[in-house]
Formats: structure tokens, C-alpha cells, sequence
């Protein structure tokens, strides 16, 4: 029996499961057999056909994937906010690779990538669908195409990105799995847990092999957001939703979350889907400057919030870090203007940086 089988027979018997306490440990074992079959399947391929037209270098100062089904105006999104020419017509697939275009905005250089429309079965590989949602793992934010007049596509969009590991607008897990040599394992908790139980976790461990390890939970987890800690390869990716040919509604649809209605033909919502871009990608600017010298306040780098000393260096110069002696920062950052600090100082937006070399 292949990978896709074992999969499906699983996701079958979890959905004939009713949940209760007698069935909670097997919900449990059912999860991570999920969970490590869908791990396998995603793994990059050592061989086979090279994955063309998605081998995009990445550049400017962030990354923005566009995510939708076919032909929902992801093409001509991109064509409205960017520099590029992607190619968009009234029918589906018109994009078949991964076309980049540059948003300029507020100094920043923002590239946006138009990625071919997801299909359901997307993360098993349909329509090169591990490719596309491959590309998407990668991206600093995700935009998320829904038509008006169909909202319900929401719901493919999210089960695809699920299970190829994304996880949209959610913080990654506060638990701590540390295995041990002996003691069996010992579970212990900040604040009540009231989604998932002791049992629960036992059962997924043992899956996992591991039968020795102190377990600390600093959130009311899901046995799921336990899998995720254990797997530790999910991507945690802001997300903005857009309801595109929002022209063509009479009336826009209520929804349990907030989005941006679209309509790329007249222009109605670029302006304001321009500013959410920019406000999520929580873009900050810091100054560098020489000894001696005063900072260029013209040219600032813009980066992403979070940045420490070190990535700085990495990103103006290959060999800056492995020189680096310390750092002066002028700034929000420090208590003192300037302050010496190490490569694993948080700047902040607004601070300025001289690096000392050896």
C-alpha cells in the first residue's frame, strides 16, 4: 500500500471516529500517523524532473505569494500593484509558472509573486500543487484570492495549505518537547489545559518513539498544535484575505474575519490592500553609518521586524560577521546613544549601526 493510500484509509477511519474520552487516546495515535505520512510526502524529492518556472530568486526587501484557484484575478492583482506583466484572461490557468513582480511603496521594495491557481488535492500534488504551495511556504506573507460571489472557496484554499504545513495568522505553539534518558515522560503546564489531555499526549508521543522527556505546555494547546511542535516544520505565515471582483456583488458577503474587497478593474481597494501589505510585512528602518562619519539618513535598509545585529551583517556583506569585533546603535533599542552591543542585539526601527571590525 503506497504512501497516498495509508493516508486516505487514516483520514477515513479519524472521520468515523466520534470523540469522547474512551477514543481520545486513538484520536491521538490517528493524528500523528497523519501528521508523519503527509511529513513524508512533503519531503523534497531527490530525483525526478526539475520543478520549472518556481525556482524564483528572491529579492527585494520581503516576499509576497499571491494564493487562489484558478482564475481569480491573481494575475491581474499583480499586474495592478507591481511592475510585472502577467499574462490574465477570462479563463482558468492562464498562469502556469511563477511570475515575480516589484511593489514599490513607502521606500520599500516588495516582490510579489503570482503563483498558478491551487487546486483541491493540491497538497497530494494535483496541478503541480507541491510546487505551488512549496513556493508559498517560503513567502513573508501570503495574500489569499476569494471571489465575492464565492467565498466558500475559503475553505479549499485552507485545507490545501493545512496540510502541506502552512499555518495562516497563527503563532507557533508555545511547548517545550525535551527528551530524556530515563523517567518516562513528565507533563507539566503554565496555564489549564482544557483542549487537550494527558492521555492525548502519551499517545502521540508514543508514535513518535518517544517515551522519555519532560513536556511543558505554556498555552492551552490542540492535540494538533502538539503534532506541529513535535514536527517542527510548520511555517507560521501572516496572511491578508482579498474578495476580488468585489464589482460584481450587489452586496458584499459577511464573514467571521476581516478582508480587503477588491476589484482590480476599476481599482477599488489597490490603495488599501498597498498599506495592509506593507503594515503586516512590519517593515522597520535602520541606518547604517562609518566611524567618523555621520549616518545616510537617505538610503535607510528596510527590513523586517526582529532583525538582530548579525543578520545585518549577512545582508551588507558575506564576510562583515565573521570580522565583527562589536556594534554601536544609536537608537529605540538601547538604553544608552550610543551602546555597544553583540550580534544577537534586536534593533529597532529608527536605530542607526556602526560595526566595528577586528
Amino acid at each position: 500500500m503506497g504512501l497516498q493510500e495509508k493516508l486516505k484509509e487514516l483520514e477515513d477511519e479519524l472521520a468515523r471516529t466520534q470523540k469522547n474520552k474512551a477514543t481520545e487516546y486513538h484520536i491521538g495515535i490517528i493524528k500523528s500517523k497523519i501528521a508523519q505520512i503527509r511529513r513524508e510526502l512533503l519531503s523534497p524529492r531527490k530525483h525526478g524532473a526539475s520543478a520549472g518556472g518556481f525556482d524564483v530568486k528572491k529579492s527585494g526587501d520581503a516576499t509576497v505569494a499571491i494564493i487562489g484557484l484558478p482564475s481569480v484575478g491573481k494575475s491581474t492583482l499583480l499586474n495592478k500593484i507591481t511592475n510585472a506583466e502577467s499574462k490574465a484572461a477570462a479563463y482558468a490557468f492562464t498562469t502556469l509558472k511563477c511570475i515575480p513582480g516589484i511593489m514599490e511603496y513607502k521606500g520599500a521594495k516588495i516582490q510579489v509573486l503570482d503563483l498558478p491557481g491551487i487546486i483541491e488535492g493540491a497538497k497530494d500534488g494535483k496541478g503541480r500543487g507541491r510546487e505551488v504551495i512549496g513556493v508559498a511556504r517560503t513567502a513573508d506573507l501570503l495574500l489569499i484570492l476569494i471571489e465575492a460571489m464565492n467565498p466558500k472557496q475559503l475553505k479549499v484554499i485552507e485545507s490545501e495549505l493545512y496540510g502541506f504545513g502552512i499555518r495562516m495568522n497563527t503563532r507557533r505553539p508555545r511547548i517545550s518537547i525535551s527528551k530524556t534518558a530515563r523517567g518516562g515522560v513528565n507533563i507539566n503546564s503554565t496555564v489549564p489545559l482544557t483542549k487537550i489531555s494527558d492521555r492525548e499526549i502519551l499517545a502521540v508521543l508514543g508514535t513518535y518513539s518517544i517515551y522519555n522527556a519532560n513536556v511543558i505546555l505554556r498555552s492551552d494547546a490542540t492535540i494538533d498544535e502538539f503534532i506541529d511542535a513535535l514536527e517542527s516544520n510548520r511555517a507560521y505565515v501572516p496572511s491578508v484575505y482579498i474578495l476580488t471582483k468585489a464589482d460584481l456583488v450587489k452586496e458584499l458577503p459577511k464573514l467571521p474575519f476581516s478582508y480587503i474587497a477588491l476589484s482590480a478593474e476599476t481599482g477599488r481597494g489597490v490603495e488599501e490592500l498597498k498599506k495592509q501589505i506593507y503594515d503586516k510585512l512590519n517593515l522597520i528602518h535602520i541606518y547604517t553609518k562609518r566611524r567618523g562619519e555621520d549616518a545616510d539618513l537617505t538610503e535607510p535598509m528596510i527590513v523586517r521586524s526582529g532583525i538582530t545585529v548579525g543578520e545585518i551583517c549577512e545582508k551588507l556583506h558575506r564576510d562583515l560577521k565573521k570580522d565583527f569585533r562589536y556594534g554601536l546603535v544609536w537608537g529605540k533599542s538601547v538604553k544608552h546613544q550610543p551602546q555597544r552591543v553583540g550580534l544577537y542585539h534586536m534593533l529597532e526601527d529608527g536605530d542607526i549601526l556602526q560595526i566595528v571590525k577586528r
